[in-house]
């Protein structure tokens, strides 16, 4: 992806008024959209420590390949977006499509749509295409995990004692202000809370009936390769499984043409009356 071809994007910022706080959203259309019959929307939920910025180029660029407006939003608590005071219930990830996507749904306009996620991202997009069958025209799932692998609680464990480290947590407050403290905890003691080893994608799964693609690196740090096999054997819609090789745990940074490909093919079938990706 060339940056002409990402600067051609035009971004806009906005809000989403949620009962609990205001959740920070950006969005990305691609130049010439205007006029046409749109594609459906890709919206992107980001990783434990995420937020839309640290999504970095990649929205742009995915817009314009896609030839679609792609959506990226905060997670209350994190970014831009209000503070939260308690740590999140152990159900969270279910509760993000229950609870909070619905509004960011209805506020932005997404009649119709695509969810991409990456990590914890990912099993909350697997949870609001379950919950918004109807209306979901594919599931794009990167290095998600399904349920909590040795590997992945052992990798959380070891980021912990890191940010033991004030320096660490510092950077993190770079992206997420004096909230940095509350992003870091709602990941680590929720993922590591005796409580939360019984959490599955399993049950979720089979309900989802759009189109899957299951991106994951083949040296991710926090998940072997059967999460994604999973994905793919549980969903009930057709599903494609893309083991990246040289990648580990964020394939969108590490490799994001590759990504950004796979995901334009994957998405040419399922368009709807929008512009077709290019390279």
């Amino acid at each position: 992806m060339s940056p002409s071809r990402a600067s051609e994007t035009q971004p806009r910022d906005s809000w989403v008024h949620h009962p609990q706080g205001r959740i920070f959203a950006r969005e990305w259309t691609p130049s010439g959209a205007a006029g046409e019959r749109p594609a459906s929307p890709i919206v992107l939920l980001h990783d434990s420590l995420g937020c839309v910025e640290l999504w970095r180029d990649f929205p742009a660029e995915l817009s314009a390949a896609s030839g679609r407006r792609v959506i990226a939003y905060d997670r209350l608590g994190f970014g831009r977006s209000d503070a939260r005071e308690a740590l999140p219930a152990l159900d969270f990830i279910a509760e993000e499509a229950q609870a909070y996507f619905p509004a960011v749904r209805e506020q932005l306009g997404l009649e119709r749509f695509v969810v991409f996620g990456h990590s914890v991202g990912g099993g909350m997009a697997v949870n609001c295409a379950a919950a918004f069958a109807g209306a979901c025209d594919a599931l794009i799932t990167e290095s998600a995990q399904v349920f909590p692998e040795d590997l992945t609680l052992s990798s959380i464990a070891e980021a912990k004692e890191q940010f033991v480290d004030e320096s660490q947590l510092q950077r993190l407050a770079r992206y997420h202000g004096d909230k940095a403290r509350w992003v870091l905890d709602a990941w680590t003691e929720s993922w590591l809370h005796p409580g939360f080893a019984a959490w599955s994608l399993r049950s979720v799964l089979p309900q989802v009936r759009c189109p899957v693609l299951a991106i994951h690196g083949m040296h991710d740090e926090y998940g072997t390769s059967v999460h994604p096999e999973t994905i793919g054997e549980l969903s009930a819609g057709p599903a494609q499984v893309a083991i990246l090789p040289d990648t580990f745990h964020v394939p969108h940074r590490e490799r994001p043409a590759a990504v950004i490909e796979l995901v334009c093919a994957f998405l040419e079938p399922v368009r709807q009356g929008g512009a077709v990706c290019v390279s």
